[in-house]
C-alpha cells in the first residue's frame, strides 16, 4: 500500500466535510483544496557575493526535501547595482504528497519554534483565497543545523489555494492546522 500523509488523509476525511457544512458546496469539486506551497527566498546581497546564493538554494533545499532554483532578475536596476540575469534570490515549489509533508513539519514542529509565538497574522490573503506568510529566521526549522548557518535570513512562503474568496481560504488554512491570530 501506497504511503499517504497524514495532512492529506485529514483533507479528504474531515476538513472536506466540514468545508462542505461552513459554505454549503453541493459538489465534492467546489470544496477548496490546496494547489501548491511556493518558498521563496529574496538575496539582495548576492549582487556583491554569488556563494549567498549557493547557500540560500542549499538551505531551502535542506528545509523542504525538494531542489531549489535560483531565480534571476528580469530588469536592470543601477542605483542596486544590479543586472539582468543574475541570480537575485532562490524558490521552491511544492505539490502533492511533499507540499503536505512540508506543511505538517511547518505546523507541528517550525512555527512552534517560534519565540513569543502567538499564531500568525490572517492579514496575508490577496483577495483571491491565496495566503502569503513571512518567516523571519530559517532556523525555526529542525532541518537546519545552526552551527553551519552563516547569516540569519528570511523566507516568504505562499499558500495556492482554489479557494474563491478569503474566507473560504481562511477556514481551509484553518481546518488544515494553521493556527491564526484570535482577535
Amino acid at each position: 500500500m501506497a504511503y499517504t500523509p497524514r495532512l492529506k488523509e485529514e483533507y479528504k476525511s474531515r476538513v472536506m466535510n466540514a468545508l462542505t457544512d461552513e459554505f454549503g458546496y453541493k459538489n465534492v469539486m467546489q470544496v477548496p483544496k490546496l494547489e501548491r506551497i511556493v518558498v521563496s527566498r529574496g538575496v539582495g546581497a548576492a549582487v556583491a557575493d554569488k556563494k549567498l546564493i549557493e547557500n540560500s538554494v542549499e538551505e531551502l533545499t535542506h528545509i523542504v526535501g525538494q531542489r531549489a532554483i535560483a531565480t534571476i532578475s528580469k530588469k536592470d536596476v543601477a542605483t542596486f547595482k544590479l543586472r539582468k540575469g543574475m541570480p537575485i534570490g532562490a524558490k521552491v515549489t511544492l505539490r502533492g504528497e511533499r507540499m503536505y509533508e512540508f506543511l505538517d513539519r511547518l505546523i507541528t514542529s517550525a512555527l512552534p519554534n517560534v519565540r513569543d509565538f502567538n499564531g500568525i497574522k490572517a492579514t496575508g490573503f490577496d483577495g483571491r483565497g491565496n495566503y502569503s506568510l513571512g518567516i523571519t529566521e530559517q532556523i525555526i526549522f529542525p532541518e537546519i543545523n545552526i552551527d553551519k548557518v552563516k547569516k540569519i535570513e528570511g523566507m516568504n512562503i505562499t499558500f495556492v489555494t482554489t479557494a474563491e474568496t478569503d474566507k473560504e481560504a481562511k477556514s481551509l488554512l484553518t481546518e488544515l492546522g494553521l493556527p491564526f491570530q484570535k482577535n
